[in-house]
């Protein structure tokens, strides 16, 4: 009998029922240092004071009212978005795969827009993940996303990760958009480097064709930029955000330039939910506390830090690990073993990770991680390595 739960997913034993900072309750008591953080989603820790303080004063006034009316929390959200990033105007959304649908959208309409429909093809890569909608799926394209769910929204053409001769002949009088993550997720913690963001940005400029950056996982100060593109000095025409901006209230949204965004006009997209006065509010305590170039700069040290004890610890098992990666408190152990088997030690030992594709375990720690969680962390790490070392 199928449960009345969709078992869409293969869900670990753990049923948490409380969490403070770095830490998550189990029911049965049990206290688990979280380097997971809801996949990259409670940026700031669990129960953070000033997002529980924010919700708390929004919830005990309004929470809802739709898109057919202004929503002042909604304009302050966007206000801080458009201070501090390349964009003039934000739509929101509820989540990453949302978001994506709209980038999509906004591309084809702008080129569509300035007479020229032909233009409707997106260029993705291997080992993307844009969430899994119809968008989304096909525009990863890989098999385990797209098997069974056909026929698939057309308009996409997959790369191999890091092809830039490929990159530069697949750009066609078809194409309208190269979208990347700056560093893949799912895809097993996978940066893409400078200079190739800065060719694909050049690429663009050259075609008169817009880069869609998908910031989900990456973005709201993961790699210790509050958006991982600035680390190589360039900016998007459009960006998708979800996950941290919300610091675990559902939201998300597609950050753009004037230019990029002149065909959405009155009609072309909306959502009943996205900017609603709960979760924008929620949003703009998180973006108070993430854009502080203080807070920023904390989040480096506390990488650097990391990235040297989990160096240690992939010394110390070469039979287990290979090699660690990724940016900021976006790390990733690509292992020997089976990465599903390096989570399920991380339970025994009281420590949550995230697996991903390249035979990868995620680090994604809330960024307010203390230097002596860190510590206890890579302890428990170390515990729960030296049992499949042992085996």
């Amino acid at each position: 009998m199928i449960s009345s739960v969709l078992p869409t997913y293969s869900r670990a034993p753990l049923s948490f029922v409380s969490g403070a900072g770095t830490w998550l309750v189990e029911a049965d008591g049990r206290r688990f240092l979280d380097l997971g953080a809801g996949i990259a989603v409670n940026a700031l820790g669990h129960a953070h004071p000033a997002l529980v303080e924010a919700l708390n004063t929004q919830a005990g006034q309004l929470w809802h009212t739709s898109n057919l009316y202004q929503i002042p929390q909604q304009q302050a959200l966007a206000d801080r978005l458009v201070e501090h990033t390349f964009a003039d105007t934000v739509f929101f959304t509820n989540s990453g795969t949302e978001a994506c649908e709209l980038a999509v959208k906004m591309a084809r309409k702008h080129f569509y827009d300035k007479g020229q429909p032909e233009r409707v093809e997106i260029i993705t890569f291997d080992g993307s993940f844009h969430g899994r909608s119809a968008a989304g799926i096909a525009a990863a394209g890989s098999e385990k996303m797209t098997k069974g769910f056909g026929p698939l929204l057309g308009g996409f053409t997959h790369l191999a990760f890091g092809d830039h001769e490929g990159l530069a002949a697949a750009v066609t009088e078809t194409t309208c958009a190269i979208m990347v993550e700056p560093v893949q997720g799912e895809g097993g913690i996978r940066p893409l480097s400078d200079a190739c963001l800065k060719g694909m940005r050049d690429l663009c400029d050259e075609h008169g064709i817009l880069l869609i950056l998908d910031e989900v996982q990456c973005g709201v100060g993961r790699t210790g930029k509050l958006f991982a593109h600035e680390w190589a000095g360039v900016t998007p025409d459009i960006m998708m955000v979800a996950k941290g901006i919300g610091g675990g209230f559902p939201l998300g949204a597609v950050l753009a330039t004037e230019s990029a965004a002149s065909g959405m006009t009155a009609g072309t997209h909306g959502s009943t939910y996205g900017g609603n006065p709960l979760g924008c509010a929620v949003g703009c305590a998180v973006m108070d506390i993430i854009s502080d170039p203080a807070f920023l700069a904390e989040v480096n040290r506390k990488a650097s830090l990391m990235r040297q004890k989990l160096e240690g610890l992939v010394a110390s098992y070469p039979d287990v690990f290979e090699s660690l990666r990724g940016a900021g408190l976006m790390l990733g152990l690509k292992c020997k073993v089976t990465p599903g088997d390096v989570v399920s030690a991380g339970y025994g030992q009281e420590v949550i990770t995230v697996p991903a594709a390249d035979n990868v375990v995620r680090l994604l720690p809330p960024l307010t991680i203390t230097d002596e969680e860190i510590t206890e962390a890579v302890a428990r790490l170390d515990a729960a390595a030296a049992t499949l070392s042992a085996s």
